[in-house]
């Protein structure tokens, strides 16, 4: 039986992907992506090296998956809050993953994906500010961080608060608010 590499790869990224989003790099297991993914650990080494080095890889899965859905324009930032809100309400496991590479890499080498990015953006922020099109009342780093707090807001509150919220739709609506209200002149 021929072995199809680029299959098994997908599907250890898969299975670490979801072991690092629910237990983060210090605690999630070689073992269990393994098992998980339907190989053996040597194959998991032979392709990415250690643990780190498979963190790294299925993080820039993440990052791709995300860019891909979420998209950017600087000129619409009420509407891309809108689909950051989307996107991690569908897929909570992607912001867990998100906050682990926080916590867990504050001073670590960065990830290509992610200088690739953060740059994109901030420059494409930074041209909308100097064509008229975005608030200059913020640094384009400011405004980002700003935006993306706004839009996650909902997903990274105390579970105390669950009962208090109101449906989807109306966090939606009150997160593409804010930010619009930010933007206001």
């Amino acid at each position: 039986m021929q072995r199809d590499a680029e299959r098994t790869k997908r599907q250890i990224l898969a299975a670490a992907m979801e072991e690092f989003a629910e237990r983060g790099i210090a605690g999630a297991r070689v073992d269990r992506i393994a098992t998980v993914a339907g190989c053996n650990k040597a194959m998991l080494y032979a392709y990415f090296g250690n643990k780190d080095g498979l963190f790294d890889a299925a993080f820039t899965v993440y990052v791709e998956r995300y860019l891909a859905q979420v998209g950017f324009d600087a000129a619409d930032l009420p509407t891309y809050a809108g689909r950051v809100f989307d996107y991690f309400e569908q897929n909570p496991g992607h912001l867990r993953l998100a906050t682990w590479y926080r916590l867990e890499r504050p001073q670590s080498t960065q990830l290509d994906a992610v200088i690739a990015v953060n740059a994109d953006r901030l420059d494409s922020l930074q041209e909308a500010q100097a064509a008229g099109k975005v608030s200059p009342d913020f640094t384009p780093v400011t405004l980002l961080s700003l935006v993306q707090s706004i839009a996650t807001s909902w997903s990274t509150m105390n579970p105390e608060y669950k009962a208090a919220q109101p449906p989807r739709a109306q966090r939606r609506q009150a997160v593409v608010r804010a930010v619009e209200l930010l933007l206001h002149r």
